[in-house]
């Protein structure tokens, strides 16, 4: 039996614990009327035909495979997910699943961007872009079962350094099962259960980003209302904070080894 994860000491706070869990009966109750609002499926998957500017991702993810592995030179500066938001310690143990993010709440992260710049100009094209990262996952490791926060922002996974034995690493939105390919992009709804799979001895990176499901005026309007919501809690407010010391540990790390590489060149030393 799997030994539970111990919550950590700042998240047990009695405020914070009544936040998440009514704001957990509110994003139910608006999920309903998000569903009649869309005007793409409620469905776990979603067919990429909704969305015209995917083929951008197809088009170019050679480029984007290339400078994602640029940005693995500096793999050790990279964060866990939970060191970035505190709330998914549960998903994210120790350096299992780490994340380059390069936009944040509909942010640019610039210096994070730079080492990106193709791939940051082609999500720049996506309708209300929330949230954009570089998503990597240790060989051996599950993520749970879980769920999205809301109805209002759905999720695509682009391919970019998967596994040979790619059945063996893959995702399950509801009951569908998905392995990721390289080149391939799909989109789903993360408010359905779902979970992540490397049963191999591989790294797996892809690009992941967030943005707002089309909907309907009424159902953007609340939309935008809920999100301006959440940008008041600590929900919003602890990961804002930590991304930016993210970017400033791989800046001081790029330094570093720019300066090693420098000394090592020098004929003199």
């Amino acid at each position: 039996m799997a030994t539970p994860v111990e919550k950590p000491a700042h998240l047990k706070n009695k405020r914070r614990a009544f936040i998440k869990t009514n704001g957990k009966k509110l994003v139910r109750k608006i999920a309903t009327y998000q569903s009649k609002q869309s005007t793409v499926p409620d469905t776990p998957k979603i067919d990429n035909s909704h969305f015209p500017f995917l083929s951008d991702f197809t088009d170019n993810w050679e480029v984007i495979q290339a400078e994602a592995r640029e940005v693995l030179r500096y793999r050790d500066a990279i964060p866990g997910f939970h060191e970035i938001s505190p709330d998914q310690y549960r998903l994210s143990t120790e350096n299992n699943w780490k994340t380059f993010v390069l936009f944040g709440f509909g942010q640019r992260l610039e210096k994070n961007a730079a080492l990106a710049p193709k791939t940051s100009e082609i999500l720049e094209s996506v309708p209300n872009l929330q949230t954009a990262m570089f998503s990597i996952l240790a060989p051996g490791y599950h993520i749970p079962a879980h769920k999205g926060v809301t109805k209002g922002i759905l999720r695509s996974h682009l391919g970019l350094i998967i596994p040979k034995d790619r059945d063996q690493c893959r995702i399950r939105v509801d009951d569908t099962i998905t392995p990721w390919k390289e080149g391939e992009i799909f989109v789903f709804d993360d408010t359905y259960e779902h979970e992540v799979w490397n049963d191999t001895d591989e790294e797996r990176v892809i690009l992941l980003f967030d943005f707002d499901r089309p909907m309907k005026w009424g159902g953007r309007v609340l939309n935008k209302t809920f999100l301006n919501i959440m940008k008041l809690t600590a929900f919003y407010q602890d990961p804002k904070k930590n991304l930016q010391t993210a970017e400033e540990r791989l800046e001081a790390a790029i330094r570093t080894a720019d300066a090693n590489m420098e000394a090592m060149s020098d004929p003199a030393s």
